[in-house]
């Protein structure tokens, strides 16, 4: 059995007195897509941000190919890549000017022909030589993920990927992300408020609320052990009432 991607041990980041996120652990697998799902303030951007090494945290272990981010940072972030709609792209760069740079940040072989490739995958031919900033939203979320997995990473996070695309395109998204964790080449862990989205990609999912795992599952069949109708139904009850699922004894 391959060792996973992420290994996320007893993480904490604490604000005093509150902590953002409060003693969780899980894993990300090679072929694996995780959804990390719950409400605003759960703690989800928090705990990417310190999977990226942006916060560092209070308490726990991180590691990324087996290595800890604390100690390889650069090794381990080499290993990774990522796109979020808040974290757009240097709008004064072309669309190529963009991943040339990014893709010598990550030391991409054969980086031109990568490119192209790259642009001809995520549909961007007719913005190449574009600045990043004017384009649209959903132009620019598909440049993100363009450059997210330019690098081939072992591991992708993504925050709310598909969040200003059209029906289409995120369809499209949705079915490359599932070909890049199916062919092997690593692991997605996945953000999103779209529950049908969800469901269609993701093979695990963490609901997380108030900085804490309450419940982790197969987001097929995680509704029905918990008497829901539906994954939605269990996201607006991790939002509106963590207790209950607490006294269940999922924690």
């Amino acid at each position: 059995m391959n060792p996973d991607v992420l290994t996320v041990k007893n993480l904490k980041k604490k604000y005093s007195p509150k902590a953002a996120v409060d003693d969780i652990s899980f894993g990300v697998g090679p072929n694996e897509i995780v959804g990390l799902l719950g409400p605003n303030g759960a703690g989800k951007t928090t705990t990417i941000n310190m999977i990226l090494g942006i916060l560092e945290p209070t308490e726990g272990k991180i590691e990324i190919e087996g290595l800890d981010i604390l100690k390889f940072r650069s090794r381990a972030l080499n290993h990774a890549n990522f796109a979020a709609v808040y974290a757009p792209l240097p709008g004064n760069l072309t669309v190529v000017e963009n991943l040339r740079i990014f893709g010598l940040i990550y030391g991409v072989k054969d980086l031109t022909k990568r490119i192209d490739e790259s642009i001809k995958q995520f549909g961007l031919e007719p913005f190449a030589h574009k600045k990043s900033g004017v384009l649209s939203s959903g132009e620019q979320t598909r440049l993100g993920i363009a450059k997210a997995m330019l690098n081939r990473p072992r591991l992708l996070l993504l925050d709310e990927p598909t969040a200003s695309l059209d029906p289409s395109m995120a369809k499209d998204i949705r079915s490359r992300i599932r070909q890049f964790a199916a062919e092997g080449i690593g692991g997605v862990l996945w953000t999103s408020h779209n529950m049908m989205e969800v469901e269609e990609v993701c093979h695990r999912v963490l609901f997380m609320s108030h900085g804490k795992i309450l419940l982790e599952g197969n987001p097929k069949t995680l509704p029905q052990e918990h008497k829901k109708k539906s994954l939605e139904e269990l996201f607006i009850t991790v939002a509106r009432e963590p207790l209950s699922l607490e006294a269940e004894g999922t924690l």
